[in-house]
């Protein structure tokens, strides 16, 4: 029995050994495993980091800069007007074509007459008549043939038939319709033979050069608007022309809603590009100009913490090789003209800033510089022609 009890401990002794070794040769797997994973994985992500990356930049420089207020506003004639009759009738005749240029008293439009020249000529009459009677009641006083009262009545007789002529020849007046002023037609309203009441539109008239702009600025820009300021305006019409005008008049008051006052504007118009109407984008030169350096939009990083660009210089990467390398910079920033920003400190002149592929970059970065691709670095963009 008790050497058949020693066999039995001695089997178990060898079974939990086995066991024991066989979980420890397990453990050693899964531990070395993890081991030989992190190495693995920490010589990938150095081979990363190591990696050259391709960047265009741009050296940075001091540019002149000219600050400007910015608005937009809408286009009107220096004088203009919507054309109409003073008086009820039909249309005799029409002597202009739609979109012509007239000079001041052209003869536009006339109304039937009826009668009217007929009682004009019969006031006539009358007035000559007590032309003469005047006349000879003059030279009978001088004989003593007559009385003053007499003349001061053939007079007053004369005066009466002078303003009855006036007055017809103002009715006769009132049915033709003249230029007021030199300008362009617009379209024709009217129709021969139509019958058109006081007050009805016949045609519009603008004189168009020089033609003015009207726009409005906040409060806090007063100090810095007065008359004689050179304004810049564009408008989509013409994508990539600017058109120069002067400040003519600032209004009196301000808008108590908006708090911003009206400024009004005259543009050279003399090829007739402008028309009233238009919506064109101000820009108004303000103070002196200064240099700062400015930056593509596209090479700043903005962050809640602080803007950021990328410096390069030479340096040495991760493995202690010479190269150029990439540098983080905070930066601080001024204000922004079409794609352009102000540095206002954190860079000086000179420095070579990454503007495209900053987004696979880290401090220490080995890069190669490319710059056949560069972003928009224009202070005045515009979008291309479809």
């Amino acid at each position: 029995m008790n050497t058949v009890g020693k066999k039995s401990g001695s089997k178990l002794y060898k079974r939990l050994a086995v066991m024991l070794i066989c979980v420890a040769i397990l453990f050693g797997l899964v531990f070395g495993y993890g081991i030989f994973k992190s190495i693995m994985i920490g010589r990938f992500l150095a081979t990363l980091t190591n990696q050259v990356q391709t960047v265009a930049t741009i050296s940075a420089a001091d540019t002149p800069w000219q600050a400007n207020l910015q608005s937009v506003g809408s286009i009107t004639a220096v004088n203009g007007a919507s054309l109409s009759a003073e008086v009820s009738g039909i249309v005799d005749s029409i002597h202009f074509e739609s979109g012509a240029d007239v000079q001041k008293g052209d003869l536009l439009l006339t109304l039937r007459a009826n009668n009217d020249p007929a009682v004009l000529a019969q006031l006539q009459a009358q007035e000559k008549l007590a032309a003469i009677t005047e006349a000879r009641d003059e030279k009978q006083l001088a004989a003593d043939a007559i009385s003053q009262a007499q003349l001061d009545s053939d007079r007053a007789q004369l005066q009466s038939a002078q303003a009855q002529v006036a007055a017809q020849q103002a009715l006769i007046a009132e049915k033709q319709i003249r230029a007021p002023f030199s300008g362009r037609l617009g379209i024709r309203l009217v129709d021969l033979g139509q019958y058109i009441s006081p007050g009805t539109a016949v045609v519009t008239l603008a004189q168009l050069n020089p033609v003015f702009i009207d726009f409005y600025m906040p409060q806090q820009a007063l100090a810095q608007l007065q008359p004689g300021q050179v304004v810049n305006v564009s408008v989509d019409a013409y994508p990539g022309q600017n058109f120069k005008g002067t400040i003519t008049a600032l209004g009196a008051t301000l808008d108590s809603a908006t708090r911003s006052i009206a400024v009004r504007a005259t543009l050279d118009n003399s090829k007739l590009f402008l028309r009233p109407g238009m919506f064109g984008s101000i820009n108004v030169a303000v103070g002196a100009p200064q240099k700062f350096i400015t930056l593509p939009q596209a090479a700043i990083t903005y962050n809640p913490y602080g803007d950021t660009v990328f410096v390069v210089h030479t340096g040495k990467d991760a493995k202690g090789n010479a190269d150029l390398v990439a540098e983080q910079v905070f930066v601080t920033l001024g204000n922004t003209r079409g794609d352009q920003v102000q540095v206002l400190s954190g860079l000086a002149p000179g420095d070579q800033v990454v503007t495209a592929g900053a987004l696979k970059l880290s401090n220490n970065t080995p890069v190669a510089i490319n710059n056949a691709i560069e972003p928009s670095d224009s202070p005045n963009p515009t979008l291309p022609n479809e």
